[in-house]
């Protein structure tokens, strides 16, 4: 996948702003903390990511506390309730629940994108 980076299992996005002719991101999943990184080249953003995931991991050894875990698993979604219907009345008749239906659905439809 484009503009993405990836370090001991932290994912992180990559933008440019044309402005100030920098590329900049941030780790991606994490609800309390926050991993910003930046770079005037691709090779200053790939380090500075790498050292935040590091710098961040460290800190939490050094504080003896444990790294928030990116992409927990979980997530809420709202559909409108016709939707809705539609996917139980899928799943009922796959044999499936609703959470398994959803997700293989969700599974076939990144099948051809690799992170």
């Amino acid at each position: 996948m484009k503009n993405i980076l990836q370090h001991k299992g932290y994912t992180g996005n990559v933008q440019f702003d044309q402005d100030d002719m920098l590329f900049y991101g941030r780790v991606m999943g994490m609800k309390k903390a926050h991993i910003a990184y930046e770079g005037k080249t691709v090779d200053d953003l790939v380090k500075d990511f790498r050292d935040g995931v590091d710098d961040y991991l460290d800190m939490c050894v050094e504080e003896g506390r444990e790294p928030e875990k990116p992409f927990k698993g979980t997530f809420n979604i709202r559909l409108d309730p016709e939707l809705h219907k539609h996917l139980v009345v899928n799943a009922l008749d796959e044999g499936m629940t609703l959470n398994a239906y959803v997700k293989s659905v969700l599974q076939r439809a990144v099948s051809e994108v690799h992170i």
